[in-house]
């Protein structure tokens, strides 16, 4: 039996952005508080919207607004130089294609940088579908996002041979809310524990490891 559908998380799963958005909130924290909080507070809390994220860090709601408009625009102007597909993504989303498997992307970017990610690393041709986090009322770990995608690609009565990879406890809380079967991936920047914690019903070490799991 193979997958029906498999969705995919983009930042940290399929496209390496983590130097970008590391890069991006230093830069923000340093211009509106003066200095870096822990990292590790904000890697926490990748897979959510990045409004959300910041909330963690503003004084302020005004200030929160402010640190959103300073982050995309030092994302935007470094994105293209700094973002590429992990090694083997690109691969293993044309195999299972040609196995006749849905493909689609839940992610909690904006449609418009998401788009651009997608087409710097060649993905944006290759996938059927795309939930951004602009499109929905509630953003990942709500499973709101997932359940658009399986909508979207006609395979909401399948839930059970439909795999949601991803890096974050975020995407595997959503997918497994959504009735999906879950892959942690182990190449984003979180602790394998962390990811382990969420029981997921399956371990990636490699791109090409999605190839030999099976509903």
């Amino acid at each position: 039996m193979t997958w029906r559908g498999v969705l995919f998380d983009l930042d940290g799963t399929l496209a390496d952005t983590v130097e970008l958005i590391l890069k991006s909130f230093r830069h923000t924290m340093e211009r509106h508080l003066g200095a870096v909080p822990e990292e590790s507070r904000f890697l926490e809390s990748i897979g959510k919207p990045l409004p959300v994220q910041l909330r963690d860090f503003a004084r302020s709601e005004e200030e929160r607004m402010a640190m959103l408009e300073t982050y995309v625009a030092f994302q935007r102007s470094h994105h293209d130089d700094m973002v590429k597909p992990f090694p083997g993504a690109l691969e293993v989303v044309d195999e299972l294609r040609a196995r006749e498997v849905r493909v689609g992307i839940v992610t909690s970017k904006g449609h418009r940088i998401a788009r651009r990610t997608l087409e710097v690393c060649g993905l944006h041709e290759r996938v059927e579908f795309v939930v951004c986090g602009d499109q929905v009322e509630n953003g990942k770990p709500h499973p709101e996002p997932v359940l658009k995608a399986l909508a979207a690609l006609g395979i909401s009565d399948m839930r059970h041979r439909v795999l949601f990879v991803g890096d974050s406890p975020h995407d595997l809380r959503a997918g497994r809310d959504a009735g999906t079967r879950t892959a942690a991936v182990g190449w984003g920047p979180l602790d394998r524990r962390v990811l382990h914690a969420e029981s997921p019903d399956f371990f990636l070490d490699r791109m090409e490891d999605l190839l030999r799991v099976t509903p």
